[in-house]
């Protein structure tokens, strides 16, 4: 049978069982949470999607990956027209693009302005965008109609293959109304 001594009656210098049980469980403690943290540390490594291409950064196309502005863009006969602007910063792989942007909504402060937008123009066009190579797709608004200030359009950008996963944002101030279309996306800012 083992006695304990109270902590208060220790001497300088010499421990209990019961100090020397705390050592013990907290060195354990802080080796199983180390080993703990490097598990999980390399397991995270291996669980993240591979990028679509040979190099080894994420894909500037994933929403959260891109910066997105609307501008007014030059007028034609019968339409206003406004341009989305998508640029990559540094440190993201290029992607392959194609068609016009889909379940395109606007909102203003937040609320939807109630007006989805089509599609309009050649859809098979395949675009690259990455940094250095920002894209554009213009929101065409008819003149004519009950025309509603929006700040924020979403949009789901489109593959060659198929829809990327997610909704990127854009924001700026701009009007739609019934019929407004949006094109297909095209090199340049």
């Amino acid at each position: 049978m083992v006695t304990m001594a109270p902590a208060a009656n220790t001497r300088k210098g010499h421990c209990t069982m019961q100090g020397v049980f705390l050592m013990r469980t907290n060195r354990k403690t802080a080796v199983l949470v180390a080993a703990a943290a490097l598990i999980a540390a390399a397991g995270a490594g291996v669980a993240q999607a591979a990028p679509s291409g040979a190099g080894a950064a994420p894909s500037a196309c994933r929403p959260a990956n891109h910066l997105a502005k609307i501008t007014k863009a030059p007028d034609t006969a019968g339409h206003h027209h406004y341009r989305v602007t998508l640029s990559a910063p540094r440190g993201y792989d290029a992607c392959t693009l194609a068609g016009s942007p889909g379940d395109v909504r606007f909102t203003r402060h937040g609320s939807s302005v109630g007006i989805r937008a089509g599609r309009t123009g050649a859809q098979g066009t395949r675009v690259t965008f990455g940094p250095g190579h920002p894209v554009h797709f213009d929101i065409q608004v008819p003149g004519k109609g009950h025309a509603k200030s929006a700040d924020e359009a979403s949009f789901t950008l489109r593959t060659p293959g198929g829809v990327i996963p997610g909704t990127s944002f854009a924001e700026g101030r701009f009007t739609v109304s019934p019929g407004t279309v949006v094109g297909p996306v095209k090199r340049g800012a």
